[in-house]
């Protein structure tokens, strides 16, 4: 260790028992850099700064004299030996280097306190852009969590969508399977209907679940009134009973029976009678079919009545008897004038047995009536 920094020891040394025994507070490390005391404390540093250097001369000088005396063998060596060199610097010099170092030191700590400044700003910003993240983080997770939720509900859905769509393609294939073996009925049926058409000269003109339409053409014989015979329209309607409606259609229903009921299992019977009569009756309808178009007349199949509208005010009523015109005669049966018989016993046509044609024609040509 060298003299200066030996002499440096001993007054910091010194100056330490000098505060200890006059304040030993002075020594402690303040807590508060803002208070009083701290304030009070700066003069007081520094005066005692001024008390060290004139110390640390002077324990300089000392230390100086004490090496000399302990390195002299007598005091007349002393008063002949030549004053020592000064020191290359000395403690000045060395004083001076610690203090451009303390300074240069303390321009570099300062350079180092900005720069911990700046580097706390950007921990700073920093910390407060990852909070930043950290609340959308947590919004992002509750969002998720929505979203899982969200997914789990849709999941849960789509497996019910699924099981449904699996039922519903399996009643879809059942519902196949069965439109299959009734279109299969139907072309079977189609088939049988076509033949029996043929057969019985049945045309079928509509169709639905509850009623169907047809057409009964009267098969050609020799009879020429046969061949004549138009066609006879039917309306069949059946209920949920098992039971049917046989409807003639209304421009022939003064002709035949315009209505039949019965049990479904009886619908086959009541069309082969209908038509039946409707053949039997030929002649006789054949006969109406063409009277009609130069007479007003009406036919009552039930009663077999024939009604001929002479005037507005005469009505002549003629009976038809069953086998007619082969087997039966048309003969007149009453004459009506403003709904009061007329007495028709001076009526006698030139012919005993008249046919219908015969009689519209006598009664539109008497002027008895």
């Amino acid at each position: 260790m060298s003299v200066c920094e030996l002499a440096e020891a001993n007054c910091w040394l010194f100056a330490g028992r000098v505060l200890r025994r006059c304040d030993p507070v002075l020594l402690e490390p303040s807590e508060d850099p803002d208070s009083a005391g701290a304030a009070g404390m700066v003069p007081f540093l520094t005066d005692s700064r001024r008390v060290q250097k004139v110390l640390w001369r002077q324990l300089f000088v000392l230390d100086s004299m004490m090496s000399l005396l302990e390195g002299l063998e007598s005091a007349q060596q002393l008063m002949t030996q030549s004053c020592p060199p000064q020191p290359e610097g000395g403690a000045r010099s060395r004083w001076k280097a610690l203090k451009v170092e303390h300074r240069l030191k303390e321009e570099e700590t300062e350079e180092l306190l900005r720069y911990l400044q700046d580097r706390v700003q950007q921990i700073q910003e920093r910390r407060n852009t990852l909070t930043q993240l950290v609340q959308k983080l947590r919004c992002k997770k509750r969002q998720r969590e929505q979203l899982q939720a969200s997914l789990l509900k849709a999941q849960n859905a789509l497996r019910s969508c699924d099981l449904l769509l699996t039922r519903l393609r399996a009643e879809s294939d059942a519902a196949v399977g069965q439109l299959i073996s009734w279109q299969r009925l139907r072309d079977e049926l189609q088939r049988h209907i076509a033949a029996t058409q043929d057969a019985m000269q049945i045309k079928l003109l509509t169709l639905s679940q509850s009623q169907l339409c047809v057409e009964l053409r009267p098969r050609p014989s020799s009879s020429p009134a046969s061949n004549e015979l138009q066609p006879l329209r039917l309306t069949v309607s059946w209920s949920h009973d098992e039971r049917f409606t046989l409807q003639v259609d209304e421009g022939m229903a003064d002709l035949v029976e315009c209505c039949v009921t019965g049990s479904r299992a009886e619908l086959s019977a009541a069309l082969l009678e209908l038509m039946q009569d409707y053949m039997c009756q030929a002649e006789l309808l054949t006969e109406i079919q063409m009277l009609r178009s130069s007479f007003a007349i009406d036919w009552s199949p039930a009663r077999r009545l024939l009604t001929y509208l002479k005037s507005a005010s005469l009505v002549c009523h003629l009976e038809v008897e069953d086998g007619y015109p082969s087997g039966g005669r048309a003969q007149l049966l009453a004459v009506r004038r403003d709904g009061r018989p007329v007495d028709t016993s001076e009526l006698k046509p030139h012919q005993a047995e008249l046919n219908l044609t015969e009689w519209l024609v006598f009664l539109c040509s008497s002027s008895l009536v």
